[in-house]
């Protein structure tokens, strides 16, 4: 169904059964195929090629040329109908490509609300990114990758399969991401390594000093004080207590499965 309001361009193509909401612009030679549903106020720029099961919310801009919801790069997939799951207010860039997930993992893979994805960005299978996240020029997650809400993952840096980027952290250009990043740390370099705590993206996003005075004692924890990692965890749940946001990167240290960044 095609709301009354959407304009269509001549020269798309779009598929029997297609969902498309109120006031949606698809721009010419875009192709939507079956098993697609979009939500309001989208903008679907010219050449887009959006595939399914694909469900798009409100209000994002696709850019010419990004593939959204094809099928993935993996040898294990065997045209199961996996899905992908956009939310709203999205910026999706020109060329960027989104992969549908796996039966390997949950069959889906998701992008939250209000992500900067930037020109050929690459969102692999089974991809999670979260909320206000910016995924630079060139970059690419590879499959099963979290990238949690606030994060940013600069141009031509790559994450790792299955890897984390935690939520606040940044990962500056040119990165090879091969463990995961604990979240508020500023992370460069092939292979990337820590370079203390974020702190222009917290200022930005509200954390105040005595806030920051505790991540930064919880960091030199993590990776000054020469303790193992069991002998940290029980310094960050205490200090959790007083500060939930030292919870993040205990958490982080209880949940990884590649390690951590050193």
């Amino acid at each position: 169904m095609i709301h009354e309001t959407a304009q269509i361009h001549p020269s798309a193509v779009i598929e029997e059964g297609v969902k498309i909401g109120a006031n949606v612009t698809v721009g010419p030679f875009t192709y939507i195929g079956k098993d697609v549903e979009i939500g309001d106020g989208n903008e679907i720029m010219s050449h887009v090629v959006i595939k399914g099961p694909t469900k798009i919310g409100n209000d994002n801009r696709i850019f010419p040329y990004a593939i959204v919801g094809e099928e993935c790069q993996d040898k294990k997939y065997n045209g199961e109908p996996t899905r992908l799951e956009i939310g709203d207010r999205n910026v999706i860039r020109e060329s960027v490509q989104i992969h549908r997930g796996t039966i390997q993992d949950k069959g889906v893979t998701i992008v939250g609300n209000d992500n900067l994805l930037c020109v050929n960005a690459h969102i692999a299978h089974d991809v999670v990114v979260g909320d206000h996240t910016h995924i630079g020029n060139n970059s690419i997650l590879g499959g099963h990758v979290t990238v949690a809400d606030h994060a940013g993952v600069m141009a031509l840096s790559a994450i790792h399969p299955f890897c984390t980027v935690g939520a606040f952290s940044y990962v500056g250009g040119c990165s090879a991401v091969v463990q995961d990043v604990p979240p508020y740390v500023l992370a460069q370099g092939n292979h990337a390594t820590p370079y203390g705590l974020n702190l222009v993206g917290l200022q930005r996003n509200g954390f105040e000093k005595k806030e920051l005075h505790a991540l930064r004692r919880a960091y030199k924890e993590i990776y000054r004080s020469g303790k193992t990692m069991e002998e940290v965890k029980p310094v960050l749940a205490e200090m959790a207590e007083e500060w939930p946001s030292v919870g993040l990167l205990l958490d982080a240290l209880n949940n990884t499965e590649r390690g951590i960044i050193r």
